[in-house]
């Protein structure tokens, strides 16, 4: 059995500043993610923040989460502090942390639409609908132009088998940020879904060309290659997938099944076993696995 990881990347609050209230996104500020770091005061939770978001950009997570931990320790309302933690506790499919703090990060404002989106994200990991779809509505009535919510909302309608709505949310999303790599994965998403192969390649290629550290879109790129008998292809994208992100337990479980369809089931287990490690609640992995054994 193998699976798609039918995911996005939820939403990264970036750089506040002495000057600033509001916080901008992460990736859209100019100034390297060094000179933030060199400016930021470690005796202050501004400071420890904006050096948090200058190791994300850096791609040195674990330092990030202890510079957002250290943050909130001198100043626990900081609600783009929580939100930032919490979404690297889902990165480390960590969930029930990641919560807390989504939920942590709203209490204490509850106008951050970011924080909604989130949280409707990972409740609609968790098996959610209901709760991720009135998050995404929230997230889209505090600030209608999130493209991100509305690319979400459209995974969440994809998977409840509702095409026509998803395009529609993917097609708003992309008018609203025509470089959103997330709303290009989703719509291949549902490409695949409706057996249009060739349509879901471009997507992922067009969402790889955006943003080519995607690990989602190269883990999605692989399951398609592996459908279409081209299993060179699919390694090389888990592969990637994995060098990106070594904590994607879908990609692990997707390799597996790789391995286990070339004959090589040292090489499937090893695989399997990643990805519970990683997410001991990952139940296609378990069911791969036992099917292993």
């Amino acid at each position: 059995m193998k699976s798609f990881a039918l995911l996005t990347t939820v939403s990264l609050i970036s750089l506040s500043t002495l000057a600033t209230v509001r916080p901008v996104m992460a990736l859209e500020s100019r100034q390297p993610a060094e000179t933030r770091i060199a400016q930021g005061n470690n005796q202050d939770a501004i400071g420890h923040y904006n050096r948090g978001v200058g190791y994300i950009q850096q791609e040195k997570y674990d330092l990030a989460l202890a510079e957002f931990t250290k943050a909130l320790n001198i100043d626990p309302r900081y609600a783009e502090a929580y939100l930032n933690r919490g979404f690297l506790y889902e990165q480390q499919e960590k969930p029930d942390l990641a919560l807390s703090d989504y939920n942590q990060a709203i209490n204490i404002n509850p106008r951050l639409a970011e924080a909604y989106n989130n949280r409707g994200f990972l409740y609609g990991e968790q098996g959610k609908p209901d709760l991720a779809l009135s998050d995404f509505n929230q997230a889209i009535n505090i600030n209608p132009r999130l493209a991100l919510a509305y690319s979400n909302r459209g995974l969440l309608y994809r998977q409840q088998e509702k095409p026509d709505l998803a395009l529609a949310e993917f097609n708003k999303a992309l008018n609203i940020n025509p470089r959103l790599a997330e709303a290009y994965n989703g719509r291949g998403l549902l490409y695949d879904q409706q057996g249009k192969p060739d349509r879901a390649l471009a997507e992922f290629n067009k969402a790889l060309n955006i943003n080519p550290r995607y690990a989602k879109a190269y883990n999605n790129r692989g399951f398609l290659y592996d459908v279409q008998g081209k299993p060179d292809l699919a390694l090389s994208d888990y592969n990637q997938a994995l060098n990106i992100n070594p904590r994607f337990a879908a990609a692990y479980n997707n390799r597996g099944t790789l391995y286990d369809q070339q004959g090589k089931p040292d090489l499937a287990l090893s695989d399997y076993n990643q990805a519970l490690n990683i997410n001991p609640r990952y139940a296609k992995a378990y069911n791969n696995r036992g099917f292993l054994y």
